[in-house]
C-alpha cells in the first residue's frame, strides 16, 4: 500500500505531433512525466495511467483501436500498472478510478497529462472534492491554444490560467525538478 500515487492523463499518441489532435509541448510534458515514472517506480508507489476512448460517433481522435488512442512510447505502462479507460473528461466519472485508489491505500494524488483546461483540471477537481491531496506537476501538462471571443488564447495562458486556479484551492502546484529534489 502506497499513500501516493502518480497518475498520467491522457498522454495518448494523438496529442503528439503527427497525431490527429496535437497539443503544445506534449513531449516536453510527456518527458518530465516520464522522469517522474521512472522516480515512483524506484520507490514502489503506484503508477496509474488513463486513457480517453471517443465514443461519439465519427470521432476524430482517441479512437479505440486506432494508434492515436494508444499511449505514447515516453510514458508507456510497465506491466502492473493499471490503465483506467475513460469516455468522458473527469477520469472519475463511469470508471473504477476512486476504487482503485481506495483499495491501494492512496490519500494524495501526484498528477500529470493532458489538457490543461479539461480532463487535468476535472480529474484533480474531482481527485480534491474526494478528499485526497493533490499535488500538480505543472510541467509534466500539455494543452493547446483556444479560441474565445473572436481571439486566440495562447496555450501557455490556457495553462497559467488553468494552474493559477487549481493553485488558489485545489492542488499544490510544483515543477518536476522541484517534485524530485524532495
Amino acid at each position: 500500500m502506497s499513500e501516493n500515487a502518480l497518475v498520467l492523463i491522457d498522454f495518448q499518441n494523438d496529442y503528439f505531433d503527427g497525431g490527429a489532435f496535437p497539443l503544445v509541448n506534449t513531449a516536453a510534458a510527456a518527458a518530465n512525466a516520464a522522469k517522474l515514472v521512472a522516480a515512483f517506480r524506484n520507490a514502489g508507489r503506484p503508477v496509474i495511467h488513463v486513457r480517453h476512448h471517443a465514443t461519439e460517433e465519427g470521432a476524430d481522435f482517441f479512437v479505440p483501436g486506432t494508434q492515436g488512442a494508444e499511449i505514447h512510447a515516453l510514458v508507456s505502462p510497465a506491466a502492473g500498472d493499471p490503465v483506467v479507460t475513460k469516455s468522458n473528461i473527469n477520469a472519475f466519472l463511469d470508471t473504477d478510478m476512486k476504487a482503485l485508489l481506495d483499495t491501494r491505500g492512496v490519500r494524495h494524488v501526484t498528477v500529470v497529462g493532458a489538457m490543461s483546461h479539461m480532463c487535468v483540471d476535472a480529474f484533480v477537481r474531482a481527485a480534491s472534492d474526494f478528499g485526497f491531496g493533490v499535488t500538480v506537476v505543472h510541467d509534466a501538462v500539455a494543452t493547446r491554444d483556444l479560441d474565445f471571443g473572436g481571439r486566440t488564447v495562447p496555450a501557455s495562458d490556457v495553462h497559467a490560467a488553468f494552474m493559477s486556479a487549481l493553485a488558489f484551492a485545489y492542488a499544490e502546484l510544483v515543477s518536476t525538478e522541484d517534485y524530485l529534489q524532495r
